[in-house]
């Protein structure tokens, strides 16, 4: 798959649903800050994703500014098992590298699915992305925006009633483009 469109994808995903109906309400201003930075992965080695989710969370704790950093895997773990195998070695290796309580890793696949939910229910949609994503956030940068949030504990709630208001159908006429 051509990078170009798995960016145009993921920020029209960004848009659509993760600002556009505010199910992160700290992502609107990074992205008005151009502080998200999208890397496109096409490898599908575990090894190599690997080396990249490295690199790139080296080049994250290195700016001082609020970044944050999708890494968008765009030609593999289309199962979601093998996706959350390679979160797993991810969130590992990150100990592992001496990132921990400086970096975090957030979660979104395509085919996401909370345990106890069924495939179908819609408050798996706060967790889906066109691709899957491994996304890495600073930590103090989490701290400081949930620290100024009025009521950070009722987001994923918040979330949940957001899109079941809004229905499944409506959910993915919003993601076509």
């Amino acid at each position: 798959m051509k990078t170009d469109a798995v960016v145009q994808d993921i920020n029209h995903w960004i848009d659509a649903l993760v600002v556009g109906l505010n199910l992160c309400p700290f992502a609107n201003a990074a992205r008005r800050k151009n502080l998200v930075k999208i890397k496109v992965c096409t490898e599908s080695s575990v090894e190599d994703c690997l080396q990249m989710l490295v690199d790139e969370a080296n080049k994250l704790e290195q700016t001082d500014e609020d970044a944050t950093t999708l890494l968008i895997l765009s030609d593999g773990f289309v199962e979601f098992d093998d996706y959350l195998d390679l979160l797993a070695l991810a969130e590992a290796l990150l100990d592992d590298r001496g990132f921990e309580g400086i970096l975090q890793l957030a979660s979104f696949h395509p085919n996401y699915q909370f345990e106890g939910a069924a495939i179908d229910d819609v408050s798996n949609w706060t967790n889906r992305a066109p691709y899957p994503v491994l996304h890495l956030l600073k930590e103090a940068s989490v701290s400081k925006a949930v620290e100024s949030h009025p009521d950070p504990d009722n987001i994923p709630g918040r979330n949940i009633d957001t899109l079941e208001n809004l229905g499944l159908p409506a959910l993915l006429e919003m993601l076509r483009h």
